[in-house]
């Protein structure tokens, strides 16, 4: 990056570690980060949004939804999740590449299953083989937000469900009174008191969904755990222009420094949503808010 930095052995001390640190894979190591936030940026809303159809599902006056939503709920959360992330993605990927097979090799006459291996047209492939690098991995990334959705929206559905039967009952039948419909009930009444009961379980969630980023490195993202394994390995002079000794210790505490500091912003950005929330609600939360005032 610096114009010092062409001839690395030719360097010491201070002058050795900027070069060091400003390398293309250290430039990718830092980038790393910005993967782990816009993976918590948008499974978190496609999360919560499995988790509100999963729960409305749940209590549905219509049986068959709600052996869906409850099914979602109790399958999911009953494999554990490493499990779930190996297999899923897996299954996810072929089932894409099956529907576009359908679609565009109609005249396929191979059987797809072939023993241990799946096999489609060159069409059907997810992505393509003459696509370009970042496409490979915008699909790899795409594959993991959906794999976290589902997995932590089935967490979320048992929450919402649960604050959903805490509001309480004669709340709705007021509003029954008042002549509302089951729909006017639903979203006039019990969605906007729903979150002063849902915010405590879904704040744990999100602190749950920060520390399970790392299992991006399982599912094939060169993500912050990645390049910290990767770069903080010995090094030998045959292997790398800046040879060193096993710096990993370092590295991963950097990714405790990070992670402790992004809890910390994030419970009290959570704090700040609560005391909001239980603004003025006739609830305990509410109460004890009041009289902290």
């Amino acid at each position: 990056m610096f114009s010092f930095c062409a001839q690395p052995d030719t360097l010491s001390g201070l002058t050795w570690l900027s070069c060091y640190l400003t390398t293309g894979k250290h430039m990718a190591f830092y980038a790393s980060f910005g993967t782990v936030l816009l993976l918590l940026a948008i499974t978190a809303p496609v999360a919560l949004m499995f988790g509100f159809g999963g729960a409305a599902a749940a209590r549905s006056a219509f049986a068959p939804l709600r052996w869906v939503g409850k099914g979602y709920i109790a399958i999911v959360r009953g494999v554990p999740d490493i499990a779930f992330f190996l297999f899923f993605v897996i299954a996810l990927d072929q089932a894409f590449e099956w529907i576009r097979h359908k679609v565009r090799c109609p005249d396929w006459d191979q059987p797809i299953r072939q023993g241990s291996d799946f096999v489609v047209c060159d069409l059907a492939k997810l992505p393509l083989g003459n696509a370009p690098q970042w496409v490979h991995e915008s699909y790899g990334f795409l594959l993991a937000v959906l794999t976290f959705a589902i997995v932590f929206g089935a967490f979320a559905a048992n929450v919402l469900f649960g604050a959903m039967r805490a509001v309480p009952r004669t709340q709705i039948e007021t509003a029954e009174a008042y002549g509302m419909t089951r729909r006017q009930c639903f979203w006039r009444i019990l969605v906007p008191q729903m979150w002063v009961y849902a915010l405590p379980g879904l704040s744990n969630l999100w602190m749950v969904l920060i520390k399970a980023t790392p299992l991006l490195f399982l599912l094939g993202v060169e993500d912050i755990v990645f390049w910290a394994r990767e770069l903080g390995g010995a090094k030998t002079p045959r292997f790398t222009d800046y040879p060193h000794g096993d710096w990993r210790v370092w590295y991963f505490l950097a990714l405790l420094v990070f992670y402790l500091a992004f809890t910390r912003v994030s419970e009290l950005v959570l704090d700040r949503i609560m005391a909001r929330l239980t603004h003025g609600q006739a609830t305990v939360a509410g109460e004890a808010a009041r009289k902290a005032a």
